[in-house]
């Protein structure tokens, strides 16, 4: 799968320049939405409606889409606007649903891919389909998870086949609804260079103020695209109103994303770019030296802890280190969820050094 070149190949015969954008409500609520929405994006130019037939919420009680009557619906959208349509699929029926009703791209949502059973009943129901299969991220940060996921569906014989990153769920309270944790899906396209990946800025965000700062992010980090929730009337959307836009508000933002080049050929940007790249290589190297001598001052700690019979983890002093490193971070203009993945990460590292000395015989 990892040199699989025509992985990309039904992107490029959709002729759609980068960005593709997949655009559509979160859930379609009655014919008229479904049709009304569908029009005002096709003359947006948008290629690929989405919408939810089949909503699968967190707690029971909510909105949980309208079934099988709202596939007729975009049958009718696609009938008159030659849009491709896409659904979120969860099991084996809901395949032969979308099937029957011709729906050109299938989803899988997080909470599925979580379970590998399911997911391969789905592989099972689609094996050699010639629908387009985009697979999102799980709901927890399990790189291992998602790339079992891809490898079902590939080697069910799905060669259409892509994935959306839709963020991760924590329990921590940050500015997203789901934290980006950018670094998984880089490192998923590092392994698999010809799989083409999706950015869903509308679920990591939960709010449509940051959803054009997230796309352009996704964009500068070459994704190939965005699958971004629109509603004609947000705010009284039936579900997720808080994250979906206008028809009129993701044409904004779309004129105002800026691609870049994935590369400069110039003798003058190459050398300038080594020349930082060098110093780059030289600070990570110092700041691994300087990690170790910490981590060497924390055994010391620990061996000092063991002798006068005393906890490892004291937490009035690690809350005033957290405290005191966000002011600092802050005034060297660090972000903020940065500084408190970091010093968590240090402070970890630190507990398990001198857990060690502690615990040995």
């Amino acid at each position: 799968m990892e040199n699989d070149t025509t992985l990309r190949r039904w992107l490029d015969d959709l002729h759609q320049h980068r960005p593709l954008i997949i655009a559509g409500p979160c859930s379609a609520e009655t014919e008229e939405q479904v049709l009304e929405t569908a029009r005002q994006l096709k003359a947006a130019g948008i290629k690929i409606f989405r919408a939810g037939i089949w909503k699968p919420r967190t707690r029971p009680g909510g909105f949980e889409g309208v079934g099988a009557i709202g596939l007729k619906w975009l049958q009718k959208a696609k009938a008159e606007t030659g849009m491709l349509m896409a659904v979120e699929v969860a099991n084996a029926n809901h395949i032969k649903l979308a099937l029957e009703h011709d729906i050109d791209v299938l989803w899988i949502g997080a909470r599925t891919t979580v379970n590998p059973f399911v997911v391969q009943e789905i592989a099972d129901a689609l094996a050699n389909t010639d629908k387009i299969v985009l697979l999102k991220n799980p709901v927890n940060p399990d790189l291992a998870l998602w790339i079992g996921g891809l490898e079902r569906l590939y080697n069910a014989g799905i060669k259409k086949l892509g994935v959306i990153h839709r963020g991760f769920s924590t329990y921590e309270k940050t500015k997203y609804r789901n934290e980006p944790e950018w670094q998984l899906p880089i490192e998923l396209h590092q392994r698999f260079p010809h799989l083409p990946i999706f950015c869903d800025p509308s679920h990591i965000t939960g709010r449509r103020e940051l959803i054009q700062q997230v796309s352009q992010q996704a964009l500068d980090l070459n994704y190939d695209g965005l699958m971004i929730e629109t509603h004609p009337e947000p705010d009284a959307a039936w579900s997720d109103a808080a994250q979906q836009v206008t028809p009129a508000r993701l044409a904004e933002i779309m004129d105002k994303l800026v691609l870049r080049e994935q590369t400069n050929e110039t003798e003058a940007f190459n050398s300038e770019l080594e020349k930082l790249r060098r110093q780059i290589d030289v600070q990570d190297t110092q700041l691994i030296e300087l990690l170790a001598k910490r981590m060497q001052i924390a055994d010391e700690i620990g061996r000092l802890k063991k002798d006068c019979n005393v906890t490892v983890l004291q937490t009035n002093r690690w809350k005033s280190i957290l405290e005191k490193m966000q002011r600092e971070g802050q005034a060297q203009n660090l972000g903020e969820d940065f500084i408190l993945k970091l010093f968590r990460a240090i402070h970890q590292e630190s507990i398990n050094h001198q857990e060690q000395i502690i615990n040995k015989e």
